[in-house]
């Protein structure tokens, strides 16, 4: 079933049920969009074993915020996969290593056995500190908050209380830069 195909009525129906607490509602609202919710989790992740715990958990945050969803600004549908995808996103995050750009913070396996960093990685971290310095402040400050602390596009543009374009732009353009400039 595709998103236009879903009754838009009948879900908000079920989200009110939800709501008030009635399970026959959330079990009606899994038959109807579960397999929606699990395609957006499984593009995220790639692991249905994982997608599938996901989806469960989905579903509880679901039924317990089934309160806070606002027609006025939205689809029933949309707010569901927003859900999906936000706690798909933090469970990456959570497995994700933070990289450092700072030599100071360096990961272990990148340290000789007396605490000096390994001769080339002191190359790449020279390297991409002399190719961040190319790029604007702005610029450096999205890549930072993008992939030192993995904040999402739409987080980084909050931050520095920029348009979500602008901010994109500015990552894309600082990525291509820096490819250059490590090439």
């Amino acid at each position: 079933m595709s998103t236009a195909q879903f009754d838009n009525n009948e879900l908000e129906h079920l989200l009110v049920r939800c709501a008030n607490q009635d399970p026959a509602a959330l079990e009606s609202l899994y038959e109807r969009v579960s397999a929606q919710l699990l395609a957006v989790v499984m593009h995220i992740l790639r692991r249905r074993d994982l997608a599938e715990d996901i989806l469960q958990e989905v579903f509880i945050r679901i039924w317990q915020q089934a309160g806070q969803y606002d027609q006025l600004r939205g689809r029933p549908l949309a707010w569901m996969i927003s859900i999906a995808r936000y706690r798909a996103i933090d469970l990456l995050r959570g497995q994700r290593r933070v990289v450092s750009l700072v030599e100071d913070e360096l990961p272990e396996e990148f340290m000789a056995a007396d605490g000096a960093p390994i001769e080339e990685s002191s190359r790449t971290q020279r390297a991409l500190e002399d190719c961040l310095k190319v790029l604007s402040a702005p610029q450096q400050r999205c890549i930072a908050l993008a992939y030192q602390e993995g904040l999402s596009h739409e987080a980084v543009a909050a931050s520095m209380q920029q348009p979500l374009g602008t901010v994109k732009s500015w990552i894309r353009r600082a990525l291509q830069s820096l490819r250059r400039c490590l090439e």
